[in-house]
């Protein structure tokens, strides 16, 4: 332990106060202790989150406890850098850590290294977000290891994270359902054309995830994969969370009625599941605070990003079709929020990431997930929510809202038309759905006629539950052209060819 200690404090002296430009610390000033024997090292990579145009979070996890810091550079070989200290990372939170950087420059490509102690370092990339109009590009999707589909080595494990770095976008936007607490992995799957598909599998993807220590091996074992490893590697990621972090169609207060469910209550599993996520994503938030899950991140002029929580304050799944109801997926304070930064937002577009689908149904059972009932008829239940959210949007002239979600596994494009509504009052909008990542396809979904959708663009596959080996997995990708302002959605398959692509002019 006298020899962690120190190591921890050498640690600590090492290029302490260099500055990012021009600064003392070099990579010549690293060399290791002679007499270290045994170093902590890095079990599953590095990422960071959260970035904007001067912070970021940096995440990792280590072997052993260890003090974590993170050495941030302009150039790749390090010739001069910024150290920031990070924590001293513990079993307290599974050996995770993050580090959070503040005064960067911004607008441009960073270079950053993980170091526990002493050890050898382990490196990413992330660009911060300009301060002046400029290109921003973005990918998302959503759903990984889902209905029994897990890591196949045999196929390239998660393949479809080669074809998203390879556009070399600035962040990945998760939609949600990043892991399947509630999906067991079996060894081996028939698939219908006479293969076997193989998985990796891990203590905890033998049951459904109940203890903090099995909704944290759900993260551990999607990380094993190292295609997602490079990715986070290089492309910071915005993370929301969906329904299968905790696990199917689940909603607060819900008591389960499940055999392979020793705990009952979901509100204790939701804790649990959430305490795992905040300590395996590059969230902001701390994994011991609490704190919300909602929230906006600004990518410079042209871009605000307004992460949705349509989990934390569901009700519970019904025929969802109450004349009166106010809410039902974000909740009054959520929507007060939403309402204010939508109104205060000076950014171009306002990207709303909504892990539920707007218009369409989506079943639990006999009983409804999202919001469209599939009535065609004027809002009711949930709908009456999004219905006065829209209606806001209008009346205050909030411009260039753009939705994207997941959920349903395959991928669309629905544009919103009043004129073509059961409720008007609002402004046109498009909403995109991209995914799975890598898990089953389904789909597609019957559209409500509630707030007008029109398909424009659709490709499902042709049976539920097709596998990865299919093809049928999907992600989308935004571009922003800084100088006109354009934003083009591109709708693209697992090996990133272009299925669909829409260019969107900004409203003034």
């Amino acid at each position: 332990m006298e020899l962690d200690r120190r190591s921890v404090l050498r640690g600590g002296m090492i290029a302490g106060g260099a500055a990012l430009l021009g600064g003392t610390g070099t990579a010549a000033a690293q060399a290791a202790p002679a007499l270290i024997r045994s170093r902590p090292g890095l079990t599953h990579g590095v990422q960071a989150g959260e970035v904007t145009a001067h912070e970021a979070v940096v995440w990792a996890r280590a072997d052993r406890p260890a003090r974590m810091r993170v050495e941030v550079s302009r150039t790749a070989d390090f010739r001069h850098f910024r150290t920031y200290a990070g924590p001293y990372v513990t079993p307290e939170t599974d050996l995770t850590g993050k580090t959070f950087l503040r005064g960067l420059p911004a607008g441009e490509e960073l270079h950053y290294r993980v170091r526990l102690d002493d050890s050898e370092p382990v490196t990413g990339r992330l660009r911060t977000a300009p301060r002046t109009r400029s290109d921003v590009s973005f990918v998302w999707s959503g759903d990984l290891a889902g209905q029994g589909w897990g890591i196949n080595p045999e196929l390239g494990g998660y393949r479809i994270f080669r074809a998203m770095e390879a556009v070399d976008p600035d962040f990945f936007l998760c939609s949600g359902d990043y892991v399947y607490s509630d999906g067991p992995l079996a060894e081996t799957v028939k698939l219908p054309d006479g293969r076997t598909w193989r998985n990796i599998v891990t203590q905890e993807k033998t049951k459904v995830a109940e203890t903090l220590a099995e909704y944290r091996g759900q993260f551990r074992y999607n990380l094993q994969d190292t295609a997602l490893r490079a990715f986070n590697a290089k492309v910071p990621m915005l993370y929301q969370w969906d329904d299968h972090e905790v696990l199917n169609n689940w909603y607060p207060g819900e008591i389960l009625d499940l055999a392979q469910y020793t705990e009952k209550r979901v509100d204790v599993l939701a804790a649990r599941a959430r305490r795992a996520m905040f300590e395996y994503t590059p969230t902001a938030v701390k994994a011991t605070k609490g704190g919300r899950v909602y929230r906006k991140v600004s990518y410079g002029p042209l871009l605000d990003v307004f992460m949705l929580d349509m989990r934390t304050y569901k009700d519970a799944n019904g025929a969802d079709t109450s004349a009166t109801q106010r809410d039902g997926l974000l909740g009054a304070e959520q929507t007060a929020w939403l309402k204010r930064e939508l109104r205060a937002s000076k950014a171009t577009w306002k990207i709303i990431a909504n892990d539920l689908p707007l218009g369409l149904v989506v079943p639990d059972g006999t009983a409804l997930e999202a919001a469209a009932q599939g009535d065609n008829g004027a809002p009711l239940g949930r709908e009456r929510e999004l219905a006065d959210l829209l209606s806001y949007a209008k009346k205050h002239r909030v411009r260039n809202m753009v939705w994207l979600t997941a959920d349903v596994h395959y991928t669309a494009a629905h544009y919103y038309d009043p004129s073509k509504a059961a409720f008007q009052d609002f402004d046109p909008f498009w909403e995109f759905v991209s995914g799975p990542l890598n898990a089953g396809a389904f789909g597609p979904n019957k559209l409500d006629g509630t707030f007008g959708p029109q398909l424009k663009f659709q490709q499902a596959p042709p049976h539920a539950n097709t596998s990865p080996a299919e093809g049928f997995q999907f992600f989308g990708q935004v571009q922003i052209d800084g100088e006109s302002g354009v934003l083009t959605v591109n709708l693209r398959d697992i090996d990133g060819k272009v299925l669909h692509s829409t260019p969107l002019t900004p409203a003034r």
